[in-house]
């Protein structure tokens, strides 16, 4: 099979023949042989009972339905799974995204990249979705090292060894293709794609929080990336060098008292000086960091997963 589109939804009963019936219209022309996978987030609309029709018209119709909402990541995931074309697209369900760059796309996969990305140059969002969304793609390049303008455009394309050995979870959509370079996949494109004016209902991730959860998931992945299998060189390196930071103060403190204690001054108590809880503070977390690190190597070394190793070739 040529191609799988992968159509994660919610509430989108509207969109989804008119989406269906142009996607049909562009693999007809190009003589594609495809599969359209329908992932129905835990819909509370009809969009299940228009799958199901859409099904019984045309067995390229795939679906799967979850039965409450999880998230756009999950849905992925599942679509992920089920794919079987050569070539894996994603795209939203609202008719923002034009099934139309799906022939450029397929191409690009062809001449060698592993993952196509989606760059919406012109949006027809509002300033409370597109500003956010700048600031998240800034921070996204600088921190991944993958140069794309919009990390979080639905409009993709994928080799299917990237799709089948990546895992998406939690709201990890955001980052896949951060999530591929971690992978060893790192031919990473991108095409500008006509964005269109949504055309029924509203935008099911608007407001600021998912731009701070956007961050926190960077983060997260970043440190996974980093330390992941190694948590003993950031812990117990921070952890040794707040201990001997704390140490040398101690030093300093008692030194600075047998100094007035020789010369026979009158000095305050050690435990008088504030210094001196300061040093002490930062020895016991140092201790705690140098300690957290090493049961976290404990944990990490009996992990089934910690050799579980992208392999491209085997013989």
């Amino acid at each position: 099979m040529d191609i799988s589109v992968i159509i994660p939804l919610f509430n989108e009963e509207e969109s989804l023949p008119e989406l269906f019936a142009w996607i049909r219209r562009v693999m007809e022309e190009h003589a594609f042989s495809y599969e359209v996978i329908f992932v129905d987030d835990g819909s509370s609309d009809t969009s299940w009972s228009v799958i199901q029709s859409l099904r019984q018209e045309n067995s390229t119709v795939r679906g799967i339905r979850f039965r409450r909402n999880y998230g756009k990541s999950p849905a992925l995931f599942c679509g992920f799974r089920a794919a079987k074309g050569d070539v894996v697209i994603t795209m939203d369900a609202d008719l923002q995204d034009s099934p139309d760059e799906i022939p450029e796309l397929f191409r690009m996969i062809k001449d060698g990249y592993d993952l196509v990305s989606g760059y919406k140059q012109k949006r027809y969002d509002p300033l409370s979705k597109t500003l956010p969304t700048k600031l998240f793609n800034a921070t996204a390049r600088r921190v991944s090292g993958v140069r794309l303008h919009d990390f979080n455009c639905g409009l993709k394309a994928y080799r299917q060894d990237v799709v089948k050995n990546i895992e998406v979870y939690g709201e990890m959509h955001r980052y896949i293709p951060y999530l591929a370079k971690n992978a060893g996949f790192d031919r990473i494109g991108e095409k500008v794609v006509h964005h269109q004016a949504r055309k029924f209902g509203k935008s099911k991730f608007m407001g600021w929080n998912r731009f701070v959860n956007g961050y926190l998931d960077l983060l997260s992945l970043w440190f996974l990336d980093s330390f992941g299998l190694k948590p003993m060189h950031v812990f117990g390196f921070v952890g040794t060098l707040m201990f001997l930071i704390g140490f040398l103060a101690i030093l300093v403190v008692g030194g600075t008292k047998l100094y007035y204690l020789h010369a026979g001054t009158a000095h305050p108590l050690v435990t008088d000086s504030p210094y001196f809880y300061i040093a002490l503070t930062m020895m016991l977390l140092g201790t705690q960091l140098f300690v957290g690190g090493f049961l976290g190597e404990l944990i990490s070394r009996n992990s089934p997963e910690r050799n579980n190793y992208q392999i491209a070739e085997e013989f």
